[in-house]
């Protein structure tokens, strides 16, 4: 068995290198496709808005271009795409664009009722940890989250995505 809590990677970035941790890539790629269970009508045209987003992704260093699309209660529909910055570190992926994007529109109290996420790489790339846990101040825990995986695309309620959410109670 592969303990999960130290499995990592290094990535070569332009002569420096990074770790990434592959703890939750893993589990998630782990699991067989859903290829028997195609995308309903509407996460289907989420997908496509997210792959439209993708298009618009500013990503010259890493040229991995992700766009997502969110599906408020509200019945609308926001989208985001990746953002990078020669540092790394302040690049901001297209979940979190697209969350930035819905509470501006629509202000704090928006709720997300699925989460589309793709990439014009062909590669895997589900939510990554920073994104599963701002999501989760916003997503119904049974949103339905679409990502693309090695061998083609995954939906997952959100629950699964990211199942211990740090969680602050103030009251």
């Amino acid at each position: 068995m592969v303990n999960l809590a130290h499995s990592r990677r290094a990535l070569d970035v332009q002569g420096g290198v990074e770790w990434i941790s592959l703890k939750f890539h893993r589990v998630l790629m782990a699991q067989p496709a859903s290829k028997t269970n195609p995308l309903d009508p509407a996460l289907r045209d989420l997908l496509e808005k997210a792959r439209q987003a993708a298009v618009r992704s500013y990503s010259p260093y890493s040229k991995f271009r992700v766009g997502a699309a969110l599906r408020l209660t509200n019945g609308g529909i926001v989208t985001g795409t990746n953002v990078e910055n020669v540092s790394y570190g302040l690049t901001i992926c297209a979940e979190r664009a697209a969350l930035v994007r819905a509470v501006s529109e629509f202000g704090p109290e928006i709720r997300i009722a699925a989460v589309a996420v793709a990439n014009l790489n062909g590669a895997a790339s589900p939510p990554c940890g920073a994104c599963r846990q701002v999501l989760a101040e916003f997503v119904l825990p049974e949103a339905p989250v679409v990502f693309p995986v090695t061998d083609g695309m995954r939906t997952m309620a959100f629950r699964d995505v990211l199942p211990l959410a740090f969680e602050m109670k103030l009251k």
